[in-house]
């Protein structure tokens, strides 16, 4: 069944002594598309067959997740920095390195951030799901479910005994509607046992919530280099139902990216690509095919920044 639901041929990138799997279908200017937690690359399958047409469609399995190797911690540093390296190593093994768009969900925001801000002159376009590329907002509580997988033994215990951190998000991850059960099976299929689940539960302890945590100086320098993306043409999907993702860091995004083109979704949830995947997948084709895009950002009269818009870069002789 999962080769009939993701049927793209299936490439692996050696990363000191672990396979990282990795999706790259068309030929074009790259879509470099980073999952996050729970998830895996099969998140993106429809748009990567709504893209490869047009566009080269590159779509990791970060380490502990989907097809790539599961290591225990004594192989692999679960940690933003090693995600953000590997993101690296495989595009540069591929030689991608200018005219990408990055399509970034959960902590696909801060891993596909995190690249971008070591090298922003390589991003043509950014793409916003539901995530975020800076530290939780000042009116946004961890939510009670994520404090207790990420500080407590019942946490690590329900996580990685019960698998209950993907379980639970195939099942309140979408508002619209329902996953099928095979959809939902093919979501959770990588997580099959307690080593298997080692990710699901070190990207939740990873979460950086104050001085002193891993990766807090790291998220940091991430969320000070957005101001580089000023002039990237960015389109921001939202499902507003999602318990993390919320208003809040929508809030955030606009403030951080006032050029961004928004679309909320009001009856949608964290898995945006799930409940509204005809419309986002509209939305992002519409905005690639937008030729030559700089963004402009609001006007004074301009009543919200979700009204900022993107125009054509008519050459100056052509005025």
């Amino acid at each position: 069944m999962l080769d009939i639901l993701l049927p793209f041929k299936r490439h692996f990138l050696s990363r000191n002594g672990n396979k990282l799997h990795y999706i790259n279908e068309g030929q074009g200017e790259p879509v470099v598309m980073v999952h996050g937690n729970p998830s895996w690359s099969f998140y993106y399958r429809n748009l990567v067959s709504a893209l490869k047409d047009t566009y080269q469609c590159i779509v990791p399995d970060h380490i502990g997740c989907g097809l790539s190797d599961k290591p225990d911690d004594s192989n692999y540093d679960y940690t933003l920095k090693s995600r953000i390296d590997d993101l690296e190593a495989l595009l540069d093994s591929l030689n991608v390195k200018e005219n990408i768009t990055l399509v970034v969900h959960d902590w696909g925001g801060m891993i596909g951030m995190g690249y971008a801000a070591r090298y922003p002159e390589r991003i043509k376009r950014l793409v916003i799901l539901n995530t975020g590329a800076f530290h939780l907002p000042e009116t946004k509580p961890l939510p009670i479910a994520l404090w207790i997988c990420r500080n407590t033994l019942l946490g690590t215990v329900l996580v990685r005994g019960f698998n209950a951190f993907s379980s639970i998000a195939s099942y309140v991850g979408v508002k619209r509607q329902p996953m099928s059960k095979y959809i939902r099976e093919a979501y959770v299929a990588p997580f099959n046992s307690w080593a298997n689940r080692i990710s699901t539960l070190r990207f939740v302890q990873d979460i950086p919530l104050q001085q002193g945590d891993r990766n807090y100086q790291l998220v940091s320098d991430i969320a000070e280099s957005l101001p580089k993306f000023a002039n990237v043409p960015t389109m921001i999907c939202w499902g507003m139902k999602d318990f993390v993702f919320d208003k809040h860091f929508l809030r955030e995004w606009r403030k951080k990216m006032p050029h961004a083109t928004v679309h909320e979704f009001a009856d949608c949830g964290h898995y945006i690509l799930e409940d509204a995947s005809d419309e986002v997948i509209a939305h992002i084709k519409g905005f690639m095919a937008m030729p030559n895009l700089v963004a402009v950002s609001p006007t004074r009269e301009t009543e919200s920044a979700a009204e900022a818009e993107l125009v054509e870069d008519v050459p100056q002789a052509a005025v």
